[in-house]
C-alpha cells in the first residue's frame, strides 16, 4: 500500500457529528472522501458525507450491522453501502481502482490502496481524504491547488478526460465555484481537443451539470471560457450569448439556473427543453420567461394586478430580472397581492345560470370585466345585474 502523505489540521466541525461519529466507530479505519474534506478546507459549508475503507464490501456490512446500524446495499456491485446512522445515510465504499473505461463508464477491481483510490478521481481538490483524527491524505497537491483556485485534472489531463467526457462539464462547474485567476492550461487545452466526446453523454447528464455550472454564484468567466473553447455551442446547440448573463448576473438577479439559462439561450426554449429533457416543469418555467417581454416599470397597479392573475409570480419578476431588474418593479411585484378570481361554475348555477355553453360564456364575460377593473371590480354584483337583465 502507498505511503501516505497525512497532514493534520484541527477536525472540522462535522467530524463531531454523533451519526457519522457512529458509523467511524464501526469502521475505524474508513476515511471521510470527496466533497466533504474539500469543502471543509475551503471553510465552506459540508453537505453530504461519504466514506471509503479498503474492507471488503461484505466485511463493511457485517461490521455495520454488528454496531446496530442499518445497512442498505445501494450499490453493492460498484462496492457502495449506505450506513443509516441518526435518520441519515452516509454512502460507504470499498476502495476501487480503474481496470477499463469507455468514456462514460469504467470496470473496476477493489483495492486496498487509498492511493490506487484517489488516482482515479476526476480533480486534485476532490481526491483528498480525511481521517476520523483530522489527518488529510492529499497524494495529488489538492490542498494547493485548493488555495490557489486551480481546478485541475489528476494525471494526464487528456487520460483522466477520456475516461468520461462529463469530466469536461464538471470541471466548468469547479472552476466557477473554486476557481480564482487564469484556469490549469493542461485542463484548457485538453477540453478543447476533446469537445467532440461530449456527444457521448446522455441529455439528462449534461442538463444536471449545465444546471449545476449556472447555481454557481458567479458563473459569468466559467461560461464564457466554456464559448472561448467551443464547450459551451456543444451543449447549447440552439444558440447562446453570454454578455446577456453577464448582465443579468451584473445587476443582482438570484442565482437561478433556468432564469439564467433564459437569459444566455438565443434560440428556441422548446427545442432546448425536449434535447436537454428537462423536466415538465422546467420546461413550461423556461418558456414562460421567454414568453412575453416584463411589464413596464411604469405600470400602474391595475395592470400589476391583471398580470399576476394570470401569471406565476416567480416568472414576472424573472422577466423584470431579464429587462434589467428595475428595483421599483420589483418590488412591487414581490408585495403585490396575487388577486384570485372569486366566481366559479357553481357559483353561476347557483345564480340560476344553466349549466352549458351559456354559462362557460358568461363565466368567460366575468373574468374579463374583472380583468378590466383591475381585478378589484364586485364580480358577484355584476352577476347578479347580468343574470337579473338576463329574466
Amino acid at each position: 500500500m502507498s505511503a501516505a502523505p497525512a497532514r493534520r489540521i484541527a477536525p472540522p466541525p462535522f467530524l463531531a457529528d454523533p451519526a457519522l461519529r457512529a458509523v467511524l466507530a464501526a469502521l475505524p479505519e474508513a476515511r471521510v472522501v470527496g466533497g466533504a474534506v474539500r469543502d471543509a478546507l475551503a471553510g465552506r459549508p459540508v453537505a453530504d458525507v461519504d466514506l471509503a475503507t479498503p474492507r471488503r464490501p461484505d466485511a463493511v456490512i457485517a461490521a455495520l450491522r454488528a454496531a446496530g446500524l442499518k445497512v442498505v446495499p445501494t450499490g453493492i456491485d460498484h462496492g457502495t453501502v449506505t450506513a443509516v446512522s441518526g435518520h441519515r445515510g452516509f454512502e460507504v465504499t470499498t476502495l476501487r481502482r480503474d481496470l477499463r473505461t469507455d468514456g462514460r463508464h469504467a470496470e473496476v477491481a477493489f483495492t486496498d490502496d487509498w492511493r490506487d483510490d484517489a488516482a482515479r478521481r476526476d480533480f486534485t481538490i476532490n481526491a483528498m481524504s480525511l481521517s476520523s483524527a483530522g489527518e488529510v491524505f492529499d497524494y495529488f497537491g489538492g490542498i494547493g491547488d485548493l488555495a490557489a483556485g486551480r481546478v485541475r485534472f489528476v494525471g494526464d489531463a487528456p487520460t483522466r478526460i477520456a475516461e468520461d467526457y462529463l469530466r469536461i462539464l464538471r470541471f466548468f462547474r469547479f472552476w466557477a465555484r473554486y476557481g480564482g485567476g487564469a484556469p490549469d492550461a493542461a485542463a484548457v487545452a485538453a477540453i478543447a481537443a476533446a469537445v467532440p466526446g461530449l456527444a457521448r453523454l446522455s441529455a439528462e447528464r449534461v442538463w444536471q451539470e449545465v444546471k449545476r455550472i449556472l447555481a454557481a454564484p458567479d458563473p459569468r468567466a466559467a461560461v464564457a471560457l466554456m464559448a472561448d473553447l467551443g464547450v459551451l455551442r456543444a451543449v447549447l446547440a440552439e444558440g447562446a450569448v453570454p454578455a446577456r448573463l453577464d448582465r443579468l448576473v451584473a445587476v443582482g438577479a438570484p442565482a437561478d439556473p433556468l432564469l439564467r439559462l433564459a437569459a444566455l439561450l438565443d434560440g428556441d426554449p422548446a427545442a432546448l427543453a425536449g434535447r436537454l429533457r428537462l423536466s415538465a416543469a422546467e420546461r413550461e418555467r423556461l418558456e414562460a420567461l421567454r414568453a412575453a417581454p416584463a411589464l413596464s416599470p411604469t405600470a400602474d397597479d391595475a395592470a400589476l394586478r391583471r398580470a399576476l392573475a394570470g401569471e406565476a409570480r416567480d416568472v414576472l419578476l424573472g422577466r423584470a430580472w431579464l429587462a434589467g431588474g428595475d428595483a421599483g418593479l420589483l418590488a412591487r411585484l414581490a408585495a403585490m397581492p396575487v388577486p384570485r378570481f372569486p366566481l366559479r361554475g357553481r357559483d353561476l348555477r347557483a345564480a340560476g345560470v344553466p349549466a352549458g355553453p351559456e354559462l362557460g360564456r358568461l363565466l368567460h364575460e366575468l373574468h374579463a370585466w374583472w380583468l378590466g377593473t383591475g381585478c378589484t371590480g364586485d364580480v358577484r354584483a355584476e352577476l347578479a345585474r347580468r343574470t337579473a337583465a338576463r329574466t
